[in-house]
Order: C-alpha cells, then sequence, then structure tokens
C-alpha cells in the first residue's frame, strides 16, 4: 500500500520544511538537500530528525537518478 497522495502534498522534511522524494518501492522519503532518508513502517511516515537515515554520495546519487528516471516528483513545490 502506498501513502496517501494527500498525505504526500503536505509531507515536508522537519529539519529544513522542505519537500522530499518518496520512494514507495524503497518504502522510504528521501531529502537531497540534507542527505537524509526518513523510513516508512506500515504506511506511517517516521519523520523524526533523530531517526533519520544519513546517506553517501553514492546512495545519493542512486536515490536522485532512481527519482529522475521514475519520474518521482518532489512532495510539493518550494
Amino acid at each position: 500500500m502506498s501513502l496517501d497522495p494527500k498525505l504526500l502534498e503536505i509531507l515536508a522534511c522537519p529539519e529544513d520544511k522542505g519537500p522530499l522524494l518518496y520512494f514507495d518501492d524503497e518504502s522510504s522519503l528521501y531529502n537531497p538537500r540534507l542527505k537524509r532518508r526518513y523510513a516508512v513502517r506500515d504506511d506511517i511516515p517516521i519523520m523524526l530528525i533523530d531517526e533519520a537515515e544519513a546517506v553517501d554520495d553514492a546512495e545519493h546519487d542512486r536515490l536522485v537518478a532512481k527519482a529522475e528516471a521514475d519520474g518521482i516528483k518532489p512532495t510539493f513545490e518550494a
């Protein structure tokens, strides 16, 4: 099950308040500006800064390329 599209329209990074990229197949939301990934567990986004996963440059490049290739758009326009 995917996150509700209405929820995605309002989800923002709790730290910089910017938009996120939602990877349904990886159950995660990603902030490319801060290189942080937030888990989605049981269709609930875990939007706690302390629980965010920092990603390295290689993973960042993979996620950005995947978003571009799959047509994944930010949760909202900044």
